[in-house]
């Protein structure tokens, strides 16, 4: 008789679905990838779809129609009332006898400690924070954009930059090299080109996303303005990061701080060495370090902790992912 599945680990994100069947004593039966996850986007019940073509392949190689417990974490399950709605829906598709949703920051906080315990920046194409303890208390935040106070992401960090691009070539504000090299990444010779090409379409949308790197390489560069929007976002990580230990009562206590998503997983030197100062004179006792593992093992190990699983098939599944 084969060894049982016990656990569904999901990491569902924007731009990529990540799935695995662990046994109960952590063992990874099988593993699956689909597109991205958007329900803001194309609707609950097709976003879940995406999630059930990796989870279809995974249970074929895995040889099981089911386990005991999914354990999910998903991009855009900001709110509570948004991890209900998606595990509701998870659970409509009888995968597992019980089912467990929270938002994939959740599992790069996972991934990067022995215990249900630290705190996690997320910073990839937008930003968020979470942290959690053993007994199940957590911290996080809306992570809504604008609206909900948050200011940092790839996004935030390419429209600063043609924002300062812009006024720096007509004159309302002060020089910076960001309006040579933001046009100069399209091959425009100017930012007024570069931006009736955004604005008529004639770059796709997507691809404002390809100016956070130009940022970088000119802050690297040693352009002011630039270096200043490299400055505000380690700030921007290191208060998420301060106010999250300070919820869960862990600001005194020596904690794992984990920095994940691929803007801090670049480890840009400036942004890297920036956010472990402030957040050495702000939380002396955080212990910040990069996760670059893939997220689905933090889902997994969530799922084993709701199982209630040995240490060892912890070990065992976090060896099978960072082997690899």
């Amino acid at each position: 008789m084969g060894v049982r599945a016990q656990v569904l680990a999901v990491d569902a994100g924007n731009s990529k679905t990540d799935v695995a069947v662990v046994a109960g004593d952590g063992s990874v039966l099988a593993t699956a990838r689909a597109g991205g996850f958007q329900p803001p986007v194309v609707g609950v019940r097709e976003a879940v779809d995406t999630v059930a073509e990796a989870v279809g392949r995974a249970f074929a190689e895995a040889g099981v129609d089911s386990v005991d417990h999914v354990s999910a974490c998903l991009a855009n399950a900001d709110l509570p009332v948004e991890e209900e709605q998606l595990e509701a829906a998870l659970h409509a598709r009888a995968w597992g006898t019980s089912v467990v949703v929270r938002n994939d920051t959740f599992a790069i906080l996972r991934a990067g400690v022995e215990e249900p315990r630290g705190v996690a920046v997320v910073c990839g194409a937008g930003i968020n924070c979470v942290g959690m303890r053993p007994d199940g208390r957590v911290a996080r935040f809306p992570a809504l954009g604008r609206i909900s106070g948050d200011w940092g992401g790839g996004w935030a960090l390419s429209e600063e930059a043609v924002w300062h691009g812009a006024r720096a070539e007509d004159g309302r504000g002060g020089p910076t090299a960001l309006a040579r090299t933001l046009p100069a990444h399209f091959g425009l010779g100017s930012m007024y080109a570069l931006i009736e090409a955004l604005h008529l379409g004639h770059i796709e949308n997507a691809r404002r996303h390809e100016l956070t790197p130009v940022l970088f390489a000119t802050a690297a560069g040693g352009d002011p303005v630039a270096r200043a929007l490299v400055d505000r976002l380690a700030d921007e990580v290191t208060a998420m990061a301060v106010v999250a230990l300070t919820r869960l009562g862990l600001l005194d206590e020596e904690t794992p701080v984990l920095l994940g998503g691929g803007v801090l997983a670049a480890r840009h030197p400036q942004l890297d060495d920036r956010v472990r100062e402030l957040l050495a004179e702000r939380a002396p006792k955080a212990v910040p370090s990069v996760v670059t593992v893939r997220p689905v093992l933090g889902a997994a190990l969530l799922g084993l902790d709701h199982e209630g699983a040995p240490a060892l098939a912890h070990a065992r599944v976090r060896e099978f992912y960072e082997r690899g």
